[in-house]
């Protein structure tokens, strides 16, 4: 849930700079978030391309000697 709810206040902030197409009062749910994120990394600035790459799941290493 801390995702969804950073994904929201991201979308809130950056609504006229990454989402101005669309409506402000979009609801951001689970399966947005990723959505969110591309979006905040494509149109954003340094700032808003650090905060989206923070809200996209981290992929666990794996070790090729396992």
């Amino acid at each position: 849930m801390v995702r969804v709810r950073e994904a929201r206040k991201a979308f809130r902030r950056y609504h006229a700079r990454c989402f101005w197409w669309t409506n402000p009062e979009f609801r951001i749910g689970a399966e947005d978030v990723a959505w969110v994120a591309e979006q905040l990394m494509i149109h954003g600035d340094r700032e808003a391309n650090t905060l989206g790459a923070k809200l996209l799941p981290r992929k666990r290493e794996t070790s090729l000697d396992d």
